[in-house]
């Protein structure tokens, strides 16, 4: 195999056809239900029924990270240079569900979808199990603690030797993604929504997850996780496995403390937006109460 380049991960692409599929169906139910809102007219007015651009590019860009980081040449080489599955690692279980939930998917179902999927979607949302799952302490700790359950068991190992076992993790990554990011940034309704306080306290803490198990996967390079699996790569270019390990233990730490910051920013912003719509409806609110009383 070649030494990877920006052109061999940027161009040199392969298809994952499950992962394709599964991109390609939500790109189209996202793209049916802005379809469908907008040809609801309350009212006559079309443009109440608008949905909001800036989520549809956020969700689109959200399906596009999960095809580069699946289908790109960078998934060529996430069996070959840890460093490389580490920056892979980012991408599925960072960067893509924060750009998901500011799509807010659930939202757009639940606006341009008929009464009785409206009722079903809600039930699933405010499910037990769903509502267990999406806690904000739930959803923190599996966000970071699965992290070091995969890398510090056979199951990392197993992930570079099998394929199936491999797109799971891949999965999980993207879902634990997911439910961490729901509670700081999404939209969505959600059973317990966090206060802007709250979510910002939220994504502050979790920025030290990445940094222990950047710690964690430094202090080990000199027994190499995936050694052999990384090891039996005919390769005669590149890193040694502990030269890499290490340059994927500062990917970790420095993307990871990166996220925490942009993350919170996010969050900061919304905050800045509610409370300047709740300042507006307020003002609102005065106005008439003085053209009343006037």
């Amino acid at each position: 195999m070649p030494p990877p380049s920006v052109r061999t991960v940027v161009l040199d692409w392969s298809v994952d056809p499950a992962m394709a599929l599964l991109v390609g169906l939500a790109a189209y139910l996202y793209l049916l239900g802005v379809r469908r809102l907008a040809r609801r007219r309350p009212g006559g007015d079309r443009r109440s029924r608008r949905w909001p651009p800036p989520r549809t590019l956020a969700f689109a860009a959200g399906l596009l990270t999960l095809v580069f980081a699946t289908q790109s040449g960078l998934a060529r080489y996430d069996t070959v240079l840890f460093s490389l599955h580490t920056v892979q690692h980012v991408l599925l279980g960072m960067v893509a569900p924060v750009l998901l939930a500011l799509g807010a998917p659930i939202t757009l179902a639940l606006q341009a979808s008929a009464r009785p999927t409206h009722r079903t979607l809600l039930r699933v949302v405010h499910h037990p199990v769903v509502a267990a799952l999406t806690h904000p302490l739930v959803a923190w700790g599996l966000f970071g603690g699965t992290l070091f359950a995969l890398y510090f068991s056979p199951l990392f190992e197993q992930s570079l030797r099998n394929d199936l076992v491999h797109q799971a993790v891949h999965v999980h990554f993207v879902a634990a993604g997911l439910l961490f990011a729901w509670p700081a940034v999404g939209l969505d309704p959600q059973r317990r929504r966090l206060s802007h306080p709250g979510r910002l306290l939220y994504v502050l803490m979790a920025v030290p997850f990445h940094a222990f198990l950047g710690l964690a996967v430094l202090s080990a390079a000199e027994q190499p996780l995936g050694a052999d699996v990384y090891g039996a790569v005919a390769r005669d270019w590149g890193p040694t496995l502990a030269v890499d390990q290490r340059t994927g233990a500062a990917v970790l730490w420095a993307l990871g403390d990166l996220f925490g910051l942009v993350a919170g920013a996010i969050v900061v912003i919304q905050w800045i937006k509610a409370d300047e719509r709740r300042q507006a409806r307020e003002d609102r609110r005065l106005d008439e109460a003085m053209k009343v009383s006037g």
